[in-house]
């Protein structure tokens, strides 16, 4: 085993060797040893160093230098991805930021990656702006200034209460954040400020140390100023070096919408041709099979060489033809073929029409004629009308059958299935609102006052009976309520009514 091990080993060395190059470079590079590490978790960063570099003018230059260069790398190598970044400049117009590498020596393209215009921007006190621009490295690696705001702080008076120096000071913060925010992988704020002499920091408003003011202690409330911040977004426009330009774009799309048209043409043309082709043989087999009958010989002939024809063209001529070409040739088979399919679809159908119209007649002239009691309300003159309806739509039904029977299957015929829908209509538009009359509603009948008089003295004789069963039910409650029930059961009472007619007035 021993053995096997030892030849393993001796045959992994130039693997092992070419491992231990990179493992070696990224100790350098995150200074650090092998003592040092405890356990190795991959995550994403960017292997390159990004840099920001802007052009200082003199009018913006705090030591009234002329033009000068400055840059800052802001997101060094290593950093984590993605990532985002708040840079803080003061200028007062519009200025240019460029977006390039930090160290080329392992790149063979150009440093310079894009270029950004930040502005048109006027600050409202005159002075120079204060703008925050934020930079996103993304997922893809792909650097990018996402958006440049224009902080302006107001100052408003409002009662403190100074017992408590560090709930002013956090309010402070809350409302003016400062310019340099801790660290962190995901977003970071950085001030940048411009080549300036000793207490440049006190004229930009930030203090170099840091330290905020502490206010002084008084017994009692004052007026002290609250600043709030006024946040505006500056318009950002980019230089993509390397990119196509906005117009290249453009014509780019133009160009992908002009082949997606021709592929969509293709495809229709394509479909076309096939349901020529497709067309082609399955008239021919029709035209040998349940079309046969339907068609004269020498029309049938003359088709068929047709269909020959456009076959053979399509596999020679017409191989790659237009679509409009297509169209027209498969439009000049059916003006031919159409008629036939027509002749063959009225005789299939012309039967089922026909047995529909016979029935519907059948149906109407059997009730008109019927003894039963349910139609013994509707005249017979009303009836006549319906028979002879009838009557007439089984001559036409006659004639027209006697025509059709008599012509061959090839001519057009003479009795459509159409027709005879219509004709079933018309039967049952004009008998139905007859034979569906509803019946006259029997007339209410007075009450007769022999009836009247009978239902009084029964009502009567029920309310003498109410009076006289109350008192032992009345009885029957008390003793209950004497043998110590909490609820005695309810008493039937009489109908008001009943004793008005039942009991004699005490006048």
């Amino acid at each position: 085993m021993d053995e096997k091990r030892d030849e393993f080993e001796q045959i992994s060395i130039p693997i092992l060797e070419r491992v231990k190059k990179p493992l070696e470079k990224a100790l350098a590079e995150a200074g650090l040893t092998v003592e040092n590490i405890h356990s190795v978790e991959v995550t994403e960063s960017f292997p390159f160093p990004i840099a920001l570099s802007w052009k200082v003018p003199a009018s913006d230059a705090q030591n009234g230098s002329t033009d000068n260069q400055q840059s800052t790398v802001v997101f060094p190598k290593g950093n984590p991805i993605p990532s985002v970044k708040a840079l803080t400049f003061y200028r007062s117009g519009t200025f240019t930021l460029d977006v390039q590498y930090a160290d080329v020596s392992e790149l063979q393209g150009p440093a310079k990656i894009s270029t950004y215009t930040i502005g048109p921007f006027q600050s409202t006190k005159g002075e120079r702006a204060k703008l925050k621009v934020k930079v996103r490295l993304n997922l893809h690696g792909i650097v990018s200034i996402e958006s440049a705001t224009l902080l302006e702080e107001e100052e408003i008076e409002v009662p403190v209460v100074n017992e408590s120096t560090k709930e002013s000071t956090k309010m402070e913060t809350e409302e003016v954040p400062a310019d340099s925010a801790p660290a962190s992988t995901t977003e970071s704020d950085v001030n940048m400020q411009d080549a300036k002499p000793d207490g440049a920091a006190a004229e930009n408003g930030v203090p170099e140390s840091g330290d905020k003011p502490v206010p002084m202690e008084t017994d009692g409330k004052v007026e002290a100023p609250k600043k709030k911040v006024k946040k505006t977004t500056v318009p950002v426009s980019e230089i993509v070096y390397g990119g196509l330009a906005a117009a290249d774009v453009q014509k780019a799309v133009e160009k992908e919408f002009e082949m997606a048209l021709q592929d969509r043409i293709m495809e229709e043309t394509k479909d076309k041709k096939n349901a020529v082709e497709a067309y082609v043989y399955d008239m021919r087999n029709k035209l040998h099979d349940k079309y046969h009958e339907f068609v004269k010989e020498s029309e049938r002939e003359q088709f068929i060489a047709r269909l020959q024809e456009v076959e053979d063209w399509l596999y020679e001529d017409g191989e790659d033809e237009t679509k409009g070409v297509y169209i027209a040739k498969l439009e000049e088979l059916k003006k031919q073929g159409d008629p036939i399919e027509e002749r063959y679809k009225e005789h299939s159908e012309r039967g089922s029409v026909i047995d529909q119209l016979i029935y519907c007649i059948n149906s109407y002239r059997e009730a008109a004629m019927s003894n039963d009691p349910k139609f013994d309300h509707i005249d017979l003159a009303e009836k006549q009308k319906v028979l002879n309806e009838c009557v007439e739509a089984e001559a036409w039904l006659r004639e027209k059958k006697q025509h059709q029977d008599s012509l061959p299957k090839h001519e057009t015929p003479a009795l459509l299935s159409a027709d005879v829908r219509k004709k079933a209509e018309a039967v049952d538009r004009f008998c139905r609102p007859i034979m569906m009359k509803p019946k006259p509603a029997k007339p209410a009948t007075p009450e007769s006052p022999s009836a009247a008089s009978s239902q009084g003295g029964d009502a009567q004789s029920q309310g003498t009976e109410n009076v006289h069963s109350s008192p032992g039910q009345n009885a029957n409650a008390g003793d209950s309520a004497g043998s110590g029930n909490e609820v005695p059961p309810a008493a039937a009472e009489p109908m008001e009514t009943d004793k008005s007619e039942s009991a004699p007035s005490s006048g």
